[in-house]
This record gives C-alpha cells, sequence and structure tokens, in this order.
C-alpha cells in the first residue's frame, strides 16, 4: 500500500510528495493531540472537489491509520471497549496519540479515510464521482491531492482502525456509518510549497 515492491521484491523508494506529506501530516495531527485536544483543524479537514467540479463540496475529517504491519487497531479496540465513560475514553486516546503513535512517518499507510453519516449525499456523490482532490490548506503548507474514492467494507483494516479511531472520540458513532477511503495519485498532486 505505501511503499510497492519492485519486481525483484526490493522495497521501492517512496515519491518524494508522498513521504513529505506523510511527515506533515504526523507532525500537524500530534500537534492536535497535543495543543487542541484532538479537535481537528483545516490540516486534518480537507476541502473535497470532485474531478471535473469547480465547486467544492465541503470538508471532511480524515483519519490518517497505520500501514497494515503497524497496525495499532488492537489497542485502539482495548481503549475503547476498557471503559464505557465516555470522558475516560477521550483522555486515554489524547494520551496515546499524544505520545509515539505519529513519531514514524513510514509506519503510515497514505490512503486516507472519513466517516459519513449512514445515507450521506456527500458520500454518495463522491461514491458516483469515484475521484475527487482533498486540499489541505495550514501551516503555511498546501497540498491537493487527487485521489480515488474507495468505498471500505467492514473487514478492511482501514475501516477498522478508522471505526476504533472515531469511536474514542465520538462515542455514539452511528453503527451503519460509512467509512471511504482515499487513495491519492501521487503523480497528479502538487504541494505548495514544494517539499
Amino acid at each position: 500500500m505505501n511503499r510497492p515492491l519492485h519486481d525483484d521484491g526490493i522495497e521501492a523508494a517512496p515519491n518524494p510528495l508522498q513521504h513529505a506529506f506523510l511527515r506533515w501530516q504526523c507532525r500537524v495531527r500530534q500537534l492536535a493531540m497535543r495543543n487542541n485536544a484532538g479537535r481537528p483543524d483545516a490540516a486534518i479537514t480537507p476541502s473535497v472537489r470532485l474531478e471535473g467540479e469547480h465547486e467544492k463540496l465541503g470538508h471532511i475529517i480524515t483519519v490518517l491509520s497505520k500501514a497494515p504491519a503497524y497496525s495499532k487497531t488492537s489497542e485502539l479496540l482495548h481503549m475503547a471497549r476498557k471503559t464505557n465513560d465516555p470522558a475516560e475514553q477521550r483522555e486515554q486516546a489524547l494520551r496515546y496519540f499524544s505520545a509515539v503513535y505519529y513519531q514514524k512517518s513510514r509506519e503510515f499507510c497514505d490512503i486516507l479515510t472519513a466517516t459519513f453519516p449512514p445515507n450521506s449525499p456527500g458520500a454518495a456523490a463522491l461514491r458516483a464521482g469515484e475521484r475527487c482532490t482533498l486540499t489541505f490548506e495550514a501551516y503555511a503548507q498546501r497540498y491537493d491531492l487527487l485521489c480515488k474514492v474507495l468505498p471500505l467494507g467492514r473487514r478492511n483494516p482501514l475501516y477498522e482502525a478508522t471505526w476504533w479511531h472515531n469511536k474514542l472520540f465520538n462515542p455514539s458513532l452511528h453503527p451503519e456509518t460509512e467509512i471511504l477511503g482515499f487513495v491519492p495519485d501521487w503523480s497528479a498532486s502538487s504541494a505548495d510549497p514544494m517539499p
């Protein structure tokens, strides 16, 4: 997912834009956890525009998950089930995500995810459009990522990681929540300033 293998089985070098974006996302997400009580800011909530459209659909809150080889989903599930007290769950999550979770950007999958309520018109438009641009703009940095929209099934590791991540911050997350993945086309994406 993150780093494809060459035919000889050796890990390919990551795209420089991909590498810079993941490093930036890890940094801004850790800052949000440490300084903003986990509340997402502009660096985490990109604007969304369908391919070929000029008007934005709005903003979504994205989740950046560990690649399957580095998955921490079982730890997130354990925190969510450890207590029924939402304040305690949130406090545990903030401590966990503020510490070392975001320290190694190479451990993260470049497929971003987002949750949508059941029967969301926005999710339906994204599924129908199949491609969109996510624009992240914060801290004097901008990334425009051209992405393929990927509906995720409940057994998908990114679905599970996103579900349990969000459940820690929103205990009333609807059981029929839809989760979409956004797969960047790094060759068609851009940054300003360039990394």
